[in-house]
């Protein structure tokens, strides 16, 4: 079975940029037809992980194979924000994990109480801001899985959070993390042999799971903010008048895998021991380069 384990719909809510959360939302995909792209692009088993909510997730509890999930957004110990993907919830768990999602010992005591499988998502990426040492503390000791591919970070980073999925003897997850529908499915986690979602978290668990599908690229990323500001366009008419900024986009996003970069080499020489020694030529291809896959062995 086959399953994107991070993906955004409508129901994500607001930007999280500071300036866009006014007028932008995280995403306009609607439900429906983020499950019929999954189902396309070849999924078996599907769910969405809105953030912080399940509204979107609930919409579809009739479709076959389906089930609830959500991202949750988490303060660490040390004050820095990491969200958590949570699979396979209710509604109760959903109020219960909302209610403490800003005091980590209590929400993990909860997963491990009620046996919830949970992630966390783009380690080596600076989307949540600062990190500290100690999360990483956390992630290896309290966490059962990590996102090792993530369909919007560098293969680098990707190759990072492989590793340190390895090292630390976690459930390997991968996941689209789209929020424009040409991204759905593109990346994903693969149990060879799983049937039924039982089988499928059971695979899971005994460490049978791979990620598969693409990591990001400038391009890519280009891409799906583009349609993003296409669809806020769609839905907000007066939004027009601010089109001509959209000739700005790339150089955005080229200077978000800069900073993506940076991140990625300072925390990953501190975490794995591994100086990774980025030559500009590579650093060019890196964020131009095509997707290819990689394997959970």
């Amino acid at each position: 079975m086959k399953c994107d384990m991070h993906v955004h719909s409508y129901f994500s809510g607001r930007c999280t940029t500071r300036f866009l959360s006014r007028i932008c939302r995280e995403s306009y995909n609607h439900p429906d037809e983020v499950y019929e792209r999954l189902r396309e692009r070849g999924m078996t088993l599907f769910t969405l992980t809105d953030h912080d909510s399940i509204e979107g997730a609930e919409t579809l509890l009739r479709r076959p194979n389906f089930f609830v999930s959500e991202e949750v957004t988490c303060h660490m110990p040390s004050g820095a924000e990491v969200h958590i993907g949570v699979f396979d919830i209710t509604e109760r768990k959903h109020i219960e994990i909302q209610r403490r999602r800003d005091d980590l010992p209590s929400l993990l005591a909860y997963f491990s109480e009620n046996r919830v499988l949970f992630c966390v998502n783009h380690v080596f990426s600076s989307l949540t801001g600062r990190r500290a040492e100690e999360d990483f503390a956390w992630f290896r000791e309290r966490f059962p899985a990590v996102e090792a591919r993530n369909g919007h970070l560098l293969k680098k980073q990707n190759a990072a959070a492989a590793r340190f999925a390895r090292n630390s003897a976690k459930i390997a997850l991968g996941g689209s993390d789209a929020h424009a529908m040409a991204s759905v499915g593109a990346t994903y986690t693969e149990v060879p042999g799983a049937q039924t979602k039982e089988e499928f978290f059971a695979g899971l668990h005994s460490r049978m799971g791979r990620a598969c599908g693409e990591s990001g690229s400038h391009w890519k990323l280009t891409r799906d903010v583009l349609m993003i500001v296409s669809e806020l366009i769609r839905e907000e008419r007066w939004m027009v008048l601010f089109s001509p900024l959209a000739a700005l986009v790339p150089i955005v996003t080229f200077a978000n895998y800069a900073k993506e970069r940076h991140f990625l080499r300072h925390w990953s020489t501190k975490v794995l021991g591994e100086p990774e020694i980025i030559r500009k030529d590579s650093w060019i291809r890196g964020l131009q380069g095509e997707a290819e896959e990689w394997t959970w062995p």
